[in-house]
């Protein structure tokens, strides 16, 4: 049994945590105090249904540290998933979480193994272990949906290793150990080939999310059957019939930060699709917004600013965009998000009674939809073509 540090319970750190505390003393810590409270005591800190069930019916060794930890030696690794955001300054990810978490480390005077499982820059790593040399960084991307972090973990679809060193098959080994997939492929690789595979993989699921807005657009547009097109298109078993339900846009925490540090790291090299991918989905909340306004509604409705069923995450909610749009062109938007307890939202009215909501709305705008409106389906507006997604 190995002890383990998890500093940051997003949810990555939270699915980590869990994961990880089947077979190894587990320790939390996050600034927020009661997010680590709360998970040592059964309660989950993001929304996520596997992890609520693991807390309640698995035996899991978790420990939580209200300050960071003055002994790191007593850890073997200690896992960085602090949160990343894009600064539109300085158009890169704001990385100075992981350097706090580096230097409280670097003052413990400890080499523990540090596992980093923020999203990054492209070089960063290579750049911080000439900071931080006295002990070992290594970089290991995530592939989880939020939402499903937890089940992401337990049934990856890869595990890719930024270090070919005996740490990184260690810690690869404890990933394996711990997930329900066995037989997943994993992939070791130099720290910079890692972060690489972090954000084309984003950049590659936005790009998808684009190709079929805007086949959606023109379907629309020429009054076609967005359905039926789709769906011949997906039959092409070199495309696949998956990821491919129209939206109003990708959003959420990840798709828009990432694409857009992909495009600052292509710095000077020639491309076009990264940028394309960009332009692409703010001209889709744009077509939304246009679309909206032919209607003519006097009240529009906003069914729940989060992305999708199952996440708790308003942040670049394309849905925001299309509030902007709307009001814009003078149309007065009402909100139902029961994640928002403010009266208002972007000076847009917040209801926390659905059927006030429901009542009070001429259009309802919905980017997924749900059986709670079932009863005022002619006010729908939705892009949601096979409800999945």
């Amino acid at each position: 049994m190995l002890k383990i540090l998890v500093v940051g319970l997003g949810y990555v750190g939270t699915a980590n945590a869990v994961l990880l505390s089947q077979h190894n003393e587990v320790t939390c810590f996050d600034l927020n105090i009661s997010k680590s409270n709360n998970l040592i005591n059964g309660i989950s800190p993001i929304e996520d249904k596997e992890v609520s069930k693991y807390l309640s019916s698995k035996k899991l060794n978790l420990k939580s540290v209200e300050s960071f930890p003055a002994e790191i030696d007593n850890f073997d690794f200690v896992i960085i998933s602090t949160p990343t955001n894009y600064d539109i300054e300085t158009n890169e990810f704001n990385t100075s979480s992981i350097e706090q978490s580096l230097e409280s480390i670097q003052n413990s005077k400890s080499n523990p193994t540090v596992i980093i499982r923020s999203t990054i820059p492209v070089g960063y790593v290579n750049k911080v272990r000439k900071k931080f040399s006295e002990f070992e960084i290594i970089f290991v991307p995530e592939f989880l949906r939020e939402g499903k972090a937890l089940n992401d973990s337990l049934y990856p679809s890869r595990i890719v290793i930024g270090s070919h060193s005996e740490k990184g098959k260690e810690f690869a080994k404890l990933l394996k150990e711990a997930s329900l997939n066995k037989d997943v492929q994993t992939i070791y690789t130099n720290s910079t080939e890692a972060e690489s595979s972090k954000l084309f993989s984003n950049a590659y699921l936005a790009m998808r999310v684009t190709f079929f807005n805007e086949l959606d657009s023109f379907a629309m547009s020429k009054d076609l059957n967005t359905k039926e097109i789709i769906k011949a298109v997906c039959l092409d078993p070199r495309i696949g019939d998956f990821y491919n339900n129209p939206s109003f846009g990708y959003g959420g925490y990840c798709l828009p930060k990432d694409t857009k540090q992909l495009l600052t790291n292509f710095d000077k090299i020639p491309q076009k699709i990264m940028e394309a991918i960009i332009d692409s989905n703010s001209m889709r909340k744009d077509f939304i917004g246009l679309e909206i306004a032919k209607l003519k509604p006097k009240t529009v409705g906003v069914y729940k600013l989060i992305m999708k069923d199952g996440s708790d995450n308003i942040r670049e909610s394309s849905m925001q965009g299309i509030m902007k749009r709307v009001k814009a062109k003078g149309i007065r938007v009402i909100v139902f998000e029961p994640l928002i307890k403010d009266k208002l939202f972007f000076n847009s009215q917040v209801y926390q009674d659905l059927e006030l909501f429901k009542k009070d709305a001429d259009l309802i705008l919905c980017n997924r939809s749900h059986t709670e409106l079932d009863d005022v389906k002619d006010k729908i507006f939705t892009r949601d073509l096979f409800n999945q997604d």
